[in-house]
């Protein structure tokens, strides 16, 4: 039979764990709120973006004179993989790094592979699995900030330019509600001409564009990648704190199955010491008699 004070140490111990999972859930949830309201207000404002992008090539000679859309024989990729600074998510930051290495793999192989992580935990994976990592904006999640997003989307278009790298890709995890992330793996560069829906061809509207078709096009191409990345990154932010919430909240509800067979444990043991100790009385009295 376990001892008393061991068993009452591991009670105490239980109890202190499942208070800190607890209040961990209600940050993560205060915190999801936040992040679940700025996605959902980014959302429409980057595919209105990218529906008017689309609207105003469709009739112009196409994408081809477009330096973010020119395509080339791939040799160099720039992969980036989207985790948290922190961990106790459950599988959050373990299914971006698992589709990140399964995309150098398979879909990469034989290509020469540079990481650029945004957030603490890939930047830690990959320099220590000996990638070529570029980690100067891996602490985009202490200060995240469009301001912060958009430097680290400019160096990717830039060195896609000048031909440092012939693909560029994102892989994050999709907010789809607090229990579910969608990991993506995605084309970022060079950039792909998305196909409207029905109900979005229907809504065309013929643009009066000033000063120019070409002008137009330079300007909101930049814009329209930036945003992107940016959305990316508040997917992957909203989804950390939905993992972090859940993962909070199966753990409480794991400590408190685990008090109710140590409490259980404790009174078994409890009752078999009065029981000995009852017995020694009455072997006692007995041998007095």
């Amino acid at each position: 039979m376990a001892n008393l004070k061991e068993v009452k140490e591991r009670i105490n111990s239980v109890v202190s764990t499942q208070q800190i999972t607890k209040a961990m859930k209600m940050v993560s949830a205060a915190k999801l709120r936040r992040a679940q309201d700025k996605i959902i207000q980014m959302r429409p404002y980057s595919q209105k973006l990218t529906n008017i992008l689309n609207n105003v090539s469709a009739a112009s000679e196409g994408s081809a004179d477009v330096v973010y859309a020119q395509k080339r024989e791939v040799k160099k990729v720039l992969i980036i993989p989207v985790t948290s600074d922190k961990g106790l998510c459950g599988a959050f930051n373990t299914n971006i790094i698992k589709a990140t290495n399964a995309a150098i793999k398979n879909q990469f192989v034989g290509k020469d592979i540079t990481i650029l992580p945004l957030g603490k935990k890939s930047n830690e994976y990959f320099l220590k699995a000996g990638h070529n990592v570029i980690s100067d904006y891996f602490t985009i999640f202490q200060d995240l900030t469009f301001e912060n997003v958009r430097k680290a989307a400019e160096f990717a278009m830039k060195s896609f330019v000048e031909g440092e790298y012939d693909q560029v890709y994102v892989v994050y995890n999709e907010f789809k509600n607090v229990a579910t992330q969608i990991v993506r793996t995605e084309q970022f560069l060079p950039m792909a001409k998305e196909e409207n829906t029905a109900e979005e061809k229907a809504a065309d509207v013929d643009y009066i564009l000033e000063p120019s078709r070409a002008y137009i096009i330079e300007e909101l191409v930049p814009t329209s990648l930036k945003i992107q990345l940016y959305k990316a990154v508040l997917e992957s932010n909203a989804s950390e704190h939905g993992a972090r919430m859940t993962a909070m909240d199966k753990a409480t509800d794991n400590a408190g199955d685990l008090l109710k067979e140590l409490r259980l444990m404790y009174n078994r043991s409890r009752q078999a010491a009065i029981t000995n100790e009852i017995l020694e009385i009455v072997a006692g009295a007995n041998a007095l008699g």
